[in-house]
């Protein structure tokens, strides 16, 4: 039985999804014939277009405003699972790349700027004190999980606080007026939670949804799979329960994508989602609301193998193929400018009839 607190939680997140619909095909004849009239073959610029047609979708606007306010939206948290040694680098280097990135210093910090990005950094879990840091989203549900090795990351509780602790994220930022949004992450050892989230959810063995994150030789990956094996073994998360499934092998970060994706959602903003962790999140966030999948675009096609394995369960086909594996937002901050592209030559560009040209036959 469910705690008054979990139980009050659980009814804020059941409004939450209650509010998210599937956006409405009603004008995509509309969008289409003028990209069809374009000054163009018809598709002639093949994904720009989709990437055009889907956004008037989400924004429910034949005529949506260029989406040039762009949010990157990056959730750190730290895992207690690293002390199984799963990881190439230090748990340190967290809250050391959380300093980074408020600097600007980061990779993320110099795509965004490329697309004309702003970046916000969320402390949803980091294992050392930030506060007084400038311009860190204060959210942090704990210092870090535990060690899902041997038992639950985190409490119900604490997997429910994550995801609306996202949400609170995501309407704190986006009231700025920005038009689209998309993921970021980071949290040393988050790949094995994410394996983890992707194995219960897709239901997969754990050898087919882990990579080698960071880029640890093969006898840690191996020991890498045993652990997250251990892990889904000793705390059995219950797939048809997404909450579960984060309470149990997941991660802060991973919750407040979730939520993130979620809010987005219920306000009709599209969300790219990024990398392999970032997607993790956007799996327990369809597992919650199957509708959120129409506001998603897939950034890139992650180097992690578990990436394919996730975008096939959502339906999703990624953007661009660039062998990343940073995560940070950095494949869907590359993507945002894409679907900026599209926008500006749906709207902006000429059609036969404004610019006196004669159409093709195909065009009529």
């Amino acid at each position: 039985m469910s705690s008054p607190d979990t139980a009050a939680l659980q009814e804020q997140l059941s409004r939450l999804m209650e509010s998210v619909s599937i956006p409405s095909d009603q004008i995509v004849p509309q969008v289409q014939e003028r990209l069809d009239n374009l000054t163009k073959p018809k598709g002639s610029l093949g994904r720009l277009e989709e990437f055009a047609l889907r956004y008037c979708m989400i924004a429910g606007d034949p005529m949506p405003e260029i989406p040039e306010k762009k949010l990157v939206l990056v959730f750190a948290g730290d895992h207690g699972v690293t002390e199984e040694g799963v990881s190439a680098f230090p748990k340190e280097v967290t809250f050391q790349m959380v300093k980074n990135f408020l600097r600007g210093g980061a990779g993320i910090n110099v795509l965004a700027r490329h697309v004309g990005a702003d970046v916000r950094v969320v402390d949803m879990g980091v294992a050392h004190d930030l506060s007084g840091l400038k311009d860190l989203i204060d959210l942090k549900v704990a210092p870090g999980t535990s060690n899902m090795a041997a038992g639950p990351a985190m409490t119900r509780y604490q997997a429910l606080q994550a995801i609306l602790n996202g949400v609170r994220a995501a309407e704190m930022t986006l009231s700025a007026g920005y038009s689209i949004a998309a993921t970021g992450e980071m949290g040393i050892g988050n790949t094995t939670p994410a394996s983890a989230v992707t194995a219960a959810i897709c239901d997969m063995p754990p050898e087919q949804v882990t990579g080698r994150g960071t880029g640890i030789d093969s006898t840690a990956y191996e020991h890498k799979i045993r652990v997250i094996s251990r892990a889904l073994e000793t705390n059995a998360p219950d797939p048809s329960d997404p909450v579960d499934v984060l309470s149990k092998v997941g991660g802060y970060e991973i919750g407040g994508i979730a939520g993130m994706i979620l809010y987005c959602a219920s306000v009709r903003i599209p969300v790219v989602v990024d990398g392999f962790i970032s997607t993790a999140g956007a799996l327990i966030a369809a597992g919650l609301c199957d509708a959120v999948r129409h506001y998603l675009f897939a950034g890139h096609k992650s180097v992690e193998q578990g990436h394919a394995v996730q975008m096939e369960h959502l339906g999703l086909r990624p953007v661009l193929d660039l062998d990343l594996r940073l995560g940070e937002g950095t494949g869907a901050a590359l993507t945002m400018g894409l679907i900026e592209a599209g926008m500006k030559i749906y709207r902006e560009m000429a059609t036969f009839q404004d610019a006196s040209v004669a159409p093709g036959n195909e065009a009529v």
